[in-house]
Order: C-alpha cells, then structure tokens, then sequence
C-alpha cells in the first residue's frame, strides 16, 4: 500500500491546469486513473495509521470532476486532490483532511461551516468559559503548527446576541472553527511525508476531543446524546 506521494500527480495537476479541458483528459485519461489509483491507496493507508490513535468511519476522496451546472467558471476539472476522513461515532466530532496541490498542499481539522445549532453551541461556550480552548490554541507544539484558527470568515463586529465588548468575540466571531498547516512540494514528496502528516493529524485531536465534548453537551454539561 502506497505511504508516498508521487511527483508524477504535482506535474499531472500542473497541466491539468494548463490544459482544462475534456479532449486533454480524455487523451490523459490512462495516466490519470494510475495516479488516482495510488492517491487512493495513499488515503488507505493514512487512514489506517489515523486509526491508530483515534477511530475513523471512511476517508472520501472528492471527485476531480466539478459540478459546473451553475458556476460561472467552466472548467469541468478540479485541479487538486482531495480527501476527508471522517471520525466514527456521533460523539466524536470533527473530521481530518488533506489536500494536494502543486505549490498549495495542506492538511486541516475542524469544523467548517457547522450547522446552525453547532456554530451557536460553540459561541455560547465561548462566552461562558474560552479558557479550555486557549489553552488548546496556545500550546507550544499547536501554536507552532497551526498559530490558531485559520480566521479568513468572521463576523464583522458580533453576531446576533452576542456583545462586540466579550472579551472573547474573537473567538465568538469565527464562522468556522478549524486549523490548517501548509507543506511545501518538497516536504509532499519525501521519504516520510505520511509521518510528517499523521503527526500533524495527531495534533488536532485534544481540540476535536474538546470540541466534541461541547458540541453533545449543554450549557451545564448534560449529555446530549
């Protein structure tokens, strides 16, 4: 089982880019399904060592097709890579994922526009009590990592109900609650890049079992499920 990523997928993706187009992936289309076939077996194994340390349902590779149906942009192919692993059980919460791209490869967990009830759960703890979650976010190794949440979708003052004054609204102000850690081509394609991304992997989970814990829980802690 493949634990590497070949360079021949960067250079594909990289005229992929150049050449988007049906005719060019149907005269492609041998190569394509080789290199598919070993980024799936890639995900296999991470998944494998991601069950190592924590319990994961099933990594879905995203299709390289797009849905152009009522998008502006035509190009019918997604020039990365994709790949979400999912955590098992509806107590454990937040989900890992990988993306490969030339020049624009990363890892990331979290939780990306969560349902309604969730983004309200989540800012209501923050209100109450942002300390367990600083402490995460600023730990040595995690800060080093990840330097926080990615927070490119906020709010701009406050939400609804909550004071642009909490001394937590930056927190509470996120849309999204996840981290993400970007690796060089040249890191992508070493020996030991799977190792590199399972410890990174590893990293996210005292955040996901923290977030977990609030997310089948009310305000007083009572299980909700």
């Amino acid at each position: 089982m493949s634990t590497t990523i070949s360079k021949a997928y960067l250079d594909f993706l990289s005229e992929l880019k150049e050449n988007n187009v049906k005719e060019w992936m149907d005269a492609n289309k041998s190569t394509y399904q080789n290199l598919e076939n070993e980024f799936k077996l890639f995900c296999t194994s991470t998944k494998d060592q991601l069950n190592t340390f924590d319990q994961i349902e099933r990594a879905k590779v995203f299709r390289i097709n797009r849905d152009i149906r009522f998008s502006k942009n035509k190009m019918p192919y997604k020039t990365t890579r994709s790949v979400i692993f999912s955590r098992e059980g509806v107590h454990r919460r937040g989900s890992y994922y990988f993306q490969l791209a030339p020049g624009n490869s990363f890892m990331g967990g979290g939780f990306f526009n969560p349902a309604p009830a969730d983004l309200l759960r989540i800012r209501k703890e923050f209100k109450l009590d942002a300390a367990p979650i600083r402490s995460i976010l600023s730990a040595q190794k995690f800060k080093k990592a990840f330097n926080g949440f990615n927070t490119g979708d906020q709010v701009k003052t406050a939400p609804k109900g909550f004071s642009k004054e909490d001394p937590n609204i930056d927190l509470i102000r996120n849309k999204n609650f996840f981290v993400n850690h970007y690796f060089t081509d040249e890191e992508v394609l070493a020996p030991n890049f799977q190792e590199n991304l399972i410890e990174h992997f590893k990293l996210v989970v005292p955040f996901f079992e923290y977030m977990s814990e609030v997310l089948t829980t009310d305000l007083n802690g009572e299980s909700l499920i």
